[in-house]
């Protein structure tokens, strides 16, 4: 190629992070978001629809003030002023609270549904563009309210399909409280904020006895990672200073009402953990499906402007992987010349229909299961 030739490039050629999803995937997908928000539906949650970009001083204040890096941010030319398009919807949802809704009564129960853009994926879930559901409680701070965002995730999962959910429930406020309890600062706090993230146990247990009580309690904590049980029992028997208390004892409050909403559920705690959790003021959690099909959906209490809120973000693409594939739907082919009442009758009762629009459309290259032949669909002989 020249220099004076113009640049072709491969049009089916998408940027990294960004990808077409085909049928029948785009189908299934869709229809796992409808039954999951037709769970939230029915526990009371309301629809918003938010823009899917707006001005970046507003989209990225309070809780949104964690996602800055991950914004992409252009420039309106009506208003010659910054926007940001959405890295996650909750934000959103939070400023349609505090203002278009900030009369209404509470607890606030809304749900939402759209696409989220990130300026960077990470190595394990590379996509940029991301679909996203979820509800947020607005106006209540409590363990129930906690116990029934994570609770409406395991209910929407099983709606689509997924069995056998775990929930994992860390406490990002524990560390940074056991930390400030102790009066750490500058590069010792640090040193031993950096051990943690890496679950070093044996480098936390050295700078934890350095910084003395209540920072020694970390190295307890974080080999007690597991099991709730077994996490809220080291809790239970560590002396820890009043703010680190109040954080153990609100999860203990949580995981007992979840307990008494599902009681199968399978709940493990991580004491200590704080990564992912950059505006979470309580308890947050993480939804996993069997075997290796990683994260469906992670919440947890924030601040929504000025008011106490629970939330709860689920991933249909993730959803997508994880819940069984169902039977391939039924085609009925309309041959050339067909009766239209036999074929509106035929959709009433649930088949999808594929009218013939020349006598060259073939049934099978057309993907159809049945043909119609007079009034009735008859099952194509397999090949």
């Amino acid at each position: 190629m020249t220099d004076d030739e113009p640049f072709s490039a491969n049009p089916a050629l998408l940027p990294a992070g960004l990808s077409d999803l085909l049928p029948p995937e785009a189908a299934r997908e869709a229809a796992l978001v409808e039954a999951m928000m037709a769970v939230f539906a029915s526990h009371g949650y309301e629809r918003v629809k938010p823009p899917l970009l707006e001005f970046e001083e507003g989209l990225l204040t309070g809780s949104g003030a964690a996602l800055a890096d991950q914004t992409f941010r252009l420039m309106d030319p009506v208003s010659q002023r910054m926007m940001g398009l959405r890295a996650d919807t909750t934000p959103q949802v939070a400023r349609i609270a505090a203002t278009r809704l900030g009369g209404a009564p509470r607890p606030l129960r809304l749900s939402y549904a759209g696409q989220v853009l990130r300026v960077r994926g990470t190595q394990i879930a590379p996509a940029r563009q991301l679909p996203q559901l979820g509800v947020e409680l607005i106006g209540v701070d409590s363990a129930e309210a906690d116990a029934e965002a994570a609770a409406l995730g395991v209910e929407a999962l099983a709606a689509a399909g997924i069995s056998d959910v775990a929930l994992d429930i860390t406490l990002p406020a524990m560390s940074p409280a056991l930390l400030d309890a102790a009066g750490l600062e500058g590069a010792a706090r640090q040193r031993l904020a950096r051990a943690l993230d890496r679950k070093d146990a044996a480098e936390v247990a050295v700078l934890a006895e350095a910084a003395g009580p209540p920072a020694i309690f970390l190295t307890g904590l974080l080999a007690a990672a597991g099991p709730a049980d077994g996490a809220l029992a080291a809790l239970r028997a560590a002396p820890l200073p009043e703010v680190p208390r109040r954080i153990a004892d609100n999860a203990a409050d949580v995981v007992a009402a979840l307990r008494r909403r599902l009681p199968g559920l399978r709940i493990t705690l991580d004491p200590v953990e704080f990564r992912g959790f950059r505006y979470h003021t309580g308890v947050a959690f993480t939804l996993y499906g069997p075997g290796r099909t990683g994260e469906l959906g992670r919440g947890g209490r924030y601040m929504s402007g000025e008011e106490p809120a629970t939330g709860l973000s689920l991933y249909p693409d993730a959803a997508l992987r994880a819940a069984p594939a169902g039977p391939a739907a039924d085609r009925v082919f309309l041959p050339d010349g067909h009766d239209p009442s036999v074929a509106a009758r035929l959709r009433g009762e649930g088949w999808i229909t594929v009218a013939a629009l020349s006598s060259a459309d073939d049934a099978r290259a057309l993907g159809c299961t049945h043909e119609l032949r007079g009034d009735r669909p008859v099952a194509l002989e397999k090949e």
